[in-house]
């Protein structure tokens, strides 16, 4: 099968001449395949045709032909199946003409392309049109595609050249040289499909209302190296949380991290009570230090959550429902957990969600264990009512701060302190080498045999000093 390649492109600025408006200028760009990912458009180079008629106007550019690419999903499923492969499961994924011209051209603007999709600008063309001058006869048999048409392998779409572009230069950067090395510093793994970054506590993963930089912003500027597309978020961590994040690094690596994800959470849903948590191909295993102590070494926590809206749907809450009696949409939440070591009314406990849910781990030990995470105010604000700094001397002893980009802080926030921050750190995580079974994306080949890769994050400072401190 035929992998696709990244493209890359160039725009030249040109005068041709025009009746309507003499010396007027028209941009004139071209394409060309440059292929340093496994995981792009093509291995074979392709360049983007101008096409001309006799009179020199309503000129074409033909982008790449389609080209068959990896049912990401699919393959996500055959992974989590333990290579099992159902009966209309296919290798390829179709892909509609929309989204194939969204590939070879990232640099048009969303908008742009949409447009010309609605004004009906998109033509298709068979295999027949080649690298040549196209006459009126050879134009007329180009036919109008639609946005959601689905391609047929080989078909080349055409676009006219008297769009405009942006410049193919990419955007100026959003990161000076210290805050790069510091995003840089957070890789803890790199293959041709996924990323696996440390998030730091207190930086968002996602933007949104009153976000200035979030991980999947700064990723795309510092973390795409010679990829033309950026890592995309596979699943999130909460804000004041940190720990393993993972992101593929392209469209088809992500859509199969997605279903691996999705799978992992649907199989734990359906089979509760019989999960061997040791046999899951994925697994994430948090650290957590709690108010108090768990009443067993450790169990299986099966407690239903569900959202409640508070303050005129300003802030919502999740909640502990039972499943019995409850009449509002719940969703199935599944942790198990295991105490590491107590001390003086704290806990370090190791939990691993079999289900990915919104503050699942959190609500779980708040209400379910009955022990809050530290520093979650949140769930278990009752909790740091009466708490009080451990006492400790050695934050008196630290010496200056060090001073991190994004107006980050890795050292205030331990037990010693008042006002400690959440104490929950995704410390390990095992998943399949996606990469492997990318490289090898037939339906023959047996998925149940890949490597595994093993992923582990240090904790952040006021954590580890918290750690030393229950320690001693």
């Amino acid at each position: 099968m035929v992998l696709p390649a990244l493209l890359r492109r160039s725009v030249i600025r040109r005068s041709f001449p025009s009746s309507a408006a003499p010396g007027g200028e028209s941009l004139h760009f071209s394409i060309f395949c440059e292929r340093k990912s496994t995981f792009a458009l093509s291995n074979a180079t392709e360049t983007v045709s101008e096409q001309k008629n006799e009179k020199g106007s309503n000129r074409w550019f033909t982008l790449p032909p389609f080209t068959a690419t990896v049912n990401g999903s699919a393959l996500g499923n055959r992974i989590m199946n333990g290579g099992a492969q159902s009966e209309a499961e296919t290798s390829t994924t179709a892909i509609t003409a929309l989204k194939w011209v969204f590939r070879c051209c990232p640099e048009l603007p969303r908008s742009l392309v949409q447009k010309l999709f609605r004004l009906r600008k998109v033509r298709r063309g068979s295999s027949m049109i080649e690298n040549s001058e196209c006459n009126l006869e050879a134009r007329d048999q180009l036919k109008r595609v639609a946005a959601n048409d689905i391609l047929n392998i080989g078909d080349k779409l055409c676009l006219p050249i008297s769009v405009q572009v942006f410049p193919t230069e990419r955007a100026p950067d959003c990161c000076n040289k210290e805050e790069k090395k510091f995003i840089h510093s957070l890789v803890l793994y790199k293959d041709p499909a996924i990323l696996a970054i440390n998030k730091p506590p207190g930086l968002p993963v996602q933007g949104g209302i009153g976000v200035k930089r979030s991980l999947d912003e700064l990723a795309a500027s510092c973390l795409s190296y010679d990829y033309s597309e950026p890592p995309r978020l596979v699943h999130r961590l909460d804000r004041d949380s940190s720990g393993i994040l993972i992101m593929g690094r392209t469209s088809t690596s992500t859509s199969v991290l997605h279903s691996i994800f999705r799978e992992k959470t649907l199989g734990a849903s359906k089979h509760a009570n019989h999960v061997d948590r040791e046999k899951m191909i994925l697994q994430k295993r948090y650290w957590a230090l709690v108010i108090g102590s768990p009443s067993h070494t450790k169990g299986l926590i099966t407690a239903p959550l569900v959202k409640m809206v508070l303050d005129d749907g300003r802030s919502e809450q999740i909640m502990v429902v039972d499943n019995a009696e409850s009449i509002m949409p719940f969703q199935h939440a599944i942790t198990t957990y295991k105490v590491i070591k107590s001390h003086h009314g704290y806990t370090w406990v190791e939990l691993c969600p079999l289900t990915g849910r919104k503050h699942q781990l959190r609500v779980h030990c708040a209400e379910a264990l009955g022990t809050p995470i530290v520093g979650d105010y949140k769930y278990g604000w009752q909790a740091h009512r009466n708490l009080k700094p451990f006492p400790h001397n050695s934050h008196k002893n630290q010496g200056k701060k060090q001073s991190l980009p994004f107006g980050l802080d890795f050292e205030s926030g331990s037990i010693a302190e008042n006002n400690p921050r959440l104490h929950l750190h995704c410390k390990h995580l095992t998943l399949p080498d996606v990469s492997c079974a990318l490289h090898n994306d037939s339906l023959d080949h047996d998925c149940s045999r890949l490597e595994r890769l093993e992923l582990d994050a240090p904790l952040p400072s006021y954590m580890q000093r918290s750690w030393d401190i229950i320690n001693n």
